[in-house]
């Protein structure tokens, strides 16, 4: 069967124009063009969209997904049971803050206590879904999938002043190193005391700390473009000079 493409943006809710886009950047060409100039869609490309939709809602950019689908190992099975997967994950994530929801409106009511722990559930999970999406494979490349899962069910443990305690030393270390950078000294009394904020806090997630372990993030804030973003917001040059400080702090 075939669709022309009003008809295909009906049966999957993809506009017209976003069809057309698709066409424009090779993710999605049409079967054909009929003689009135319509582009037709057959099984094959309704499958692709599907999978484009898959894709999508997991958070691929449309860049990565035409790598994926166009890549020569590509497997649609195993593809589909990767979905089926994150799906899965999804779910229950889903499912732990729907009971969440719940605890907290019963115990606005009055109608049950919530304990320090259920007000954290599900949260927790979500910071490891983004971390392990973001910095997954380089972390697992560099410290190993047991220290990874290690580091995982520490944190899922966290209590919540152990949550609360995180985020004071992430303000704390963000106002130090800013301080420190202004200063201008790596190994300045500063940026020492920044670096130690930056121990402490790693301490709190991570529970096999090193200063080997230490150095090697430094290096991987610099060499990562989303490491950098992220500490360059605090201020402009921010991750090479708290790498610098690390250098120090872990040599000392």
């Amino acid at each position: 069967m075939e669709y022309s493409s009003n008809k295909l943006s009906n049966l999957s809710g993809v506009s017209p124009r976003a069809l057309r886009h698709y066409d424009g950047i090779g993710l999605l060409k049409p079967a054909r063009v009929a003689p009135s100039g319509y582009r037709m869609y057959g099984p094959d490309e309704v499958s692709r969209l599907q999978q484009i939709l898959l894709y999508k809602e997991l958070g691929f950019s449309l860049a990565d997904i035409k790598k994926l689908l166009e890549a020569p190992d590509y497997d649609r099975e195993q593809t589909f049971l990767r979905h089926l997967t994150e799906l899965h994950k999804k779910r229950e994530r889903l499912d732990t803050l729907i009971e969440n929801v719940t605890k907290s409106i019963a115990a606005t009511r009055g109608e049950q206590n919530m304990t320090d722990k259920e007000k954290f559930e599900g949260f927790k999970q979500t910071l490891l879904d983004e971390n392990e999406q973001i910095y997954g494979e380089e972390l697992r490349d560099k410290y190993g999938t047991q220290a990874m899962e290690e580091s995982g069910a520490h944190l899922k443990g966290l209590t919540q002043a152990q949550y609360e305690k995180s985020e004071q030393l992430r303000c704390d270390l963000e106002e130090t190193l800013k301080a420190a950078l202004s200063a201008g000294d790596p190994a300045g009394e500063l940026a020492q005391q920044a670096c130690d904020l930056h121990r402490q806090w790693l301490c709190v997630f991570y529970p096999n700390y090193s200063k080997a372990y230490h150095l090697g993030l430094g290096e991987m804030y610099v060499a990562d473009a989303r490491f950098r973003a992220y500490y360059d917001k605090i201020a402009p040059g921010c991750t090479e000079f708290l790498r610098d400080a690390i250098q120090v702090y872990c040599k000392s």
